[in-house]
Formats: structure tokens, C-alpha cells, sequence
């Protein structure tokens, strides 16, 4: 007997957000508006029920409630891979680093390539904020739900973790 998938959507600031989970745990979020759009496999099961929690910790984060997640998660990688992404997660709400820095705090200081292709294949966005990290001067780089979602997502939690709870309204470019 193979294992159930789960998959759910929801509406966010930043377009649709597909959620994929099992038994074990969350395993990926996917963008609408990705340049090449997943679609569930077959077999795979719509269920809300099984992805409720998951949908309410990410609402709750787009409305300025949440900047840690509290969810079981289970992406498939590499070893390597799960080691960057777990790093991910300990980057604080607000903040960002580079490519060098992620690469350093994993103890492989020479491997900045090799951890930003482990940020892109990350399967878990927002959740294991690979849009956190950015490039050594300062640019945004690649992220899969593009740039303007990076770029409205650090706006967001920038003006979030500055206390400015009241400031203007942020839109997607």
C-alpha cells in the first residue's frame, strides 16, 4: 500500500499557496506563480482536514501573528540538502544573510554554490525562509515564487519585526 498525499490551497497576499503533506508531516508549498507550476500527482488526495494546522500557522504568519513556525515537517533531500534547509530555519524573523554567511553557519564555508542550489530545491518556502537569504552585496537573488514575493515577504516581515503594525498597506509589485 503506497503512502497518502495530501494537498490543499490556500489565498495569500502573495497569490495561492499549494500545500502537500502526509502522514509525517508538511513537505512542500508551492507557488501559483511559479515559471513552471507543479500539479498534483495522481492519487494524491484534496483533503483540508489534514493541512489545517499548516494553513493556520502560514495565515496567521501573512498576518503579522507568527514569525516561528510550530509544524511537522518532512521535505525530502539530500543529507546535505536538509542540512541547509534546517539551517534556514534558525535565521531569525526580519533579518537576512548571503549565500557565504548560510554556507558558514553549516561549517562549509567553501561550499556557497552547493548551499545556494540546496536553497533553491528547497521544498518548504516561508516556512524554511530560503527567501531570507540574499546575495553578499545586498541584492535579492533567485526565489520560486519570484522576486516581487521575496521582495514583498522581507518588506513585510522588515516592517513587522519594526513594530510598524499600522504602516501602509503592502501590495505584490
Amino acid at each position: 500500500m503506497s503512502e497518502v498525499i495530501w494537498y490543499d490551497e490556500m489565498t495569500t497576499p502573495v497569490g495561492v499557496l499549494r500545500l502537500v503533506g502526509d502522514v509525517h508531516g508538511l513537505r512542500e508549498i508551492w507557488f501559483e506563480r511559479e515559471r513552471h507550476p507543479k500539479k498534483p500527482h495522481a492519487g494524491w488526495q484534496r483533503a483540508s482536514e489534514p493541512l489545517a494546522y499548516a494553513r493556520k500557522q502560514l495565515g496567521e504568519y501573512f498576518a503579522g501573528t507568527r514569525q516561528q513556525f510550530e509544524l511537522p515537517l518532512c521535505p525530502h533531500g539530500t543529507p546535505f540538502q536538509k542540512q541547509v534547509w534546517w539551517e534556514l530555519a534558525r535565521i531569525p524573523y526580519g533579518t537576512t544573510i548571503s549565500y557565504g554567511e548560510l554556507a558558514r553557519r553549516i561549517g562549509q564555508p567553501a561550499a556557497m554554490r552547493a548551499v545556494g542550489a540546496a536553497n533553491g530545491r528547497n521544498p518548504l518556502p516561508i516556512v524554511l525562509p530560503c527567501h531570507r537569504v540574499i546575495g553578499a552585496n545586498g541584492s535579492l537573488t533567485g526565489f520560486g515564487g519570484g522576486l516581487p514575493t521575496k521582495r514583498y515577504l522581507l518588506s513585510m516581515e522588515d516592517r513587522i519585526a519594526r513594530g510598524d503594525l499600522f504602516g501602509a498597506q503592502l501590495r505584490m509589485v
